[in-house]
């Protein structure tokens, strides 16, 4: 067997009017590293070729900031179309050609020729001859081989066996050394590192739908945490501002009504928003802030879910709800400070295409404008924030971005190793209140692409939960029992639903015997990486664990390993996520549910794992809620499982020695 790229050349694509495009990423190699960037992109082509593609790569890596190779894209949109339709030699083979085409169809992926999903840099891979090679190994893909995927790159098919992964992902696990933005900047433009996000890299991207339930939920506990609204009520006559109308910041105003707040949410790049007008995403748009504020205040006074997106700067939003002493209930910011210099974060005073221009003629002079704008829009939060706004970070590494503009006030003492003064949303909500109990994003995809399958799903998961038992499944079963009306999907026929770990595994068994029993087709489950197991982060994920062990990346690369262990259908492994390179490590799992005695026995090994794990680590970590799910757990399932219980000090005993030590 021999899997190569053809000596033919294809012909230059056209690229459609209307689709977004990344900026200039940055061209920094010295002549040397640009020998090797070139020779990095040739190795995919037959030499005959090289002659003419040399010119062409080199060109891309000067004015693109990295070689992606579009002689190769294919033509138009790559819409994932019904599992049937693909060629393969294993049912997971042609399910994974579905999901890496759904992430990067023109209404799913953000810059869809450059190969970004979500998160302005997410990418599936690296370039377009990878996604060739990648598409034909997995045509060739049987039952006893996987394929092994490093940072874009397909290694090769190696063999295996039927309870093994059919495919093995990891993307940008940098040395510890050189695990920083400035080396990752480097290796990416020499085309050995892939920027996977969480989703994108992994192939379980959904669309906004994959935010929205966990964006739905933040927005709702806050509500009753911070801001005193009963358990069974929502956010009506509440005022939540953010900014951010992209890949996952994109579920805001969606969220916001569902939970049945008011929002405005700013946006720089116009076609973000008209993207999520014409999904249902946003309820209007306006250039004017008073507008913004009237038709919000409206909506409050009549007590109706309404959202707005703002065509403008979150910074120029917010310091005229300063100036003119309005109350915001709930604020963050969604935009990409994980890339906040490489066009993630426009800054101030600039338009969107001033912003990409400046990317690639001034980028000193961008840097600057970036920094100035963050420490315009941190001042304003402290005003805000002063007058009884609730703040929170949304995970998108925006205070560390204040922090590296230079204002060092925002970490606790000064130092952002200690955390910062603004909570992180999973360290005041999501963290206690969901991760600690186990619950976390699910999601499932209908392989068939037949809406009237993913109705069937939503059903049967609905009979899978009890709403009396927890707060938290009584919004769950609300959630997935409104989701068909609440129009969620954008790309092919899929679902989210946080679950715990049992719920996650009845609902899992369930469709995998609906599979059997040909009520459906087959369907790929999987979950966002941002779980309960998936990350560590202590920006985000492992923010509410306070045992010091939230710097630790033992958790993700063990749920990893377990997944692998238990024969998951694929599993990855990734650097940076939404905080950035060096500050996260993450992995999820895809699992196709083929309806096979295989598959339930994959699924009741791998399922209760996957959350379970983490539920112990947080339990360690002397978390309550987790100790108390950690040991009901230990009491139902004593027949195959145990976790370690921690003896809890007394506080009083601790701070008398501590306080005469001192002395």
């Amino acid at each position: 067997m021999k899997i190569t790229l053809n000596n033919q050349l294809p012909p230059y694509p056209a690229f459609v009017e209307g689709i977004r495009r990344a900026p200039d990423r940055g061209y920094t190699l010295n002549p040397a590293q640009t020998a090797t960037a070139l020779k990095n992109a040739l190795r995919y082509i037959p030499n005959e070729l090289h002659e003419q593609l040399a010119p062409e790569f080199l060109e891309e890596l000067r004015t693109r900031g990295r070689i992606y190779g579009y002689r190769y894209r294919p033509e138009g949109d790559l819409k994932a179309k019904p599992i049937d339709e693909y060629r393969g030699r294993c049912i997971e083979g042609k399910a994974f050609q579905v999901m890496i085409d759904n992430n990067l169809a023109f209404d799913v992926a953000l810059y869809p020729y450059e190969l970004v999903t979500y998160g302005e840099t997410g990418q599936v891979c690296q370039n377009w001859m990878q996604y060739h090679l990648i598409k034909m190994y997995l045509e060739e893909l049987t039952q006893d081989q996987t394929l092994v995927v490093e940072s874009g790159h397909p290694l090769g098919l190696f063999r295996s066996h039927p309870d093994a992964p059919r495919v093995i992902i990891t993307n940008a696990l940098m040395v510890g050394l050189y695990d920083n933005q400035e080396d990752w900047h480097t290796a990416m433009q020499l085309g050995v590192a892939n920027y996977g996000q969480m989703t994108a890299g992994g192939w379980m991207y959904i669309g906004p739908q994959g935010i929205v339930h966990g964006t739905f939920n933040t927005l709702l506990n806050a509500g009753r945490l911070k801001l005193g609204i009963p358990q069974d009520d929502n956010l009506r006559g509440r005022l939540f501002v953010s900014s951010g109308l992209g890949g996952m910041s994109g579920a805001q105003p969606k969220a916001a009504e569902m939970a049945g707040a008011a929002a405005i949410i700013a946006e720089v790049d116009r076609s973000r928003i008209d993207t999520r007008l014409r999904q249902g995403w946003v309820g209007g748009v306006t250039k004017y802030i008073p507008e913004a504020f009237d038709r919000a205040h409206e909506a409050m006074r009549e007590g109706r879910p309404f959202s707005i997106a703002y065509h403008g700067n979150i910074v120029d939003l917010l310091e005229y709800a300063v100036r003119n002493d309005i109350h915001i209930d709930l604020l963050s910011d969604q935009t990409s400070c994980h890339a906040v210099y490489e066009g993630g974060y426009c800054p101030a005073g600039l338009s969107y295409e001033e912003r990409t221009e400046m990317l690639h003629t001034d980028h000193e002079r961008f840097r600057t404008l970036v920094n100035q704008s963050l420490s315009r829009q941190f001042m304003s939060l402290l005003t805000l924030v002063g007058r009884g706004t609730y703040f929170f970070d949304y995970g998108n590494s925006f205070m560390k971005a204040v922090y590296d503009a230079g204002n060092t006030q925002i970490a606790r003492n000064g130092d952002p190793k200690q955390g910062f003064i603004f909570p992180s949303y999973v360290e005041d909500i999501m963290g206690p209140e969901l991760f600690d109990y186990g619950y976390g994003p699910f999601r499932w995809v209908c392989l068939s692409g037949r809406h009237e399958d993913l109705v069937k799903t939503d059903q049967a998961a609905l009979s899978c939960i009890d709403p009396n038992r927890r707060a938290q499944d009584r919004d769950n079963y609300n959630w997935i029992r409104d989701a068909e009306q609440n129009n969620l999907v954008v790309g092919t026929q899929a679902r989210i639903l946080y679950q715990d770990a049992e719920g996650r595994l009845r609902i899992a068994l369930k469709f995998n015997d609906m599979v059997r029993r040909g009520e459906v087709g087959p369907i790929m489950l999987g979950r966002d990486h941002h779980d309960v197991s998936g990350t560590d982060s202590p920006f985000r994920e492992t923010a509410n664990i306070k045992d010091g062990s939230n710097i630790m990346a033992d958790m993700a690369v063990q749920c990893f390993a377990g997944n692998c262990a238990r024969g998951m259908s694929l599993v990855a492994l990734h650097n940076g996520g939404g905080v950035g390179i060096g500050k996260a490590i993450n992995g999820g799992f895809g699992m196709v549910c083929d309806g096979s005695e295989r598959v339930d026995r994959i699924l009741r090994q791998a399922m209760l794992w996957d959350v379970m794990g983490g539920v112990a680590r947080r339990s360690w970590a002397r978390n309550p809620h987790a100790m108390q799910t950690a040991d009901e757990f230990n009491r139902t399932h004593a027949d195959g499982y145990c976790i370690t219980m921690p003896y809890v000090a007394d506080d009083g005993l601790i701070n008398r020695l501590t306080e005469a030590k001192e002395q």
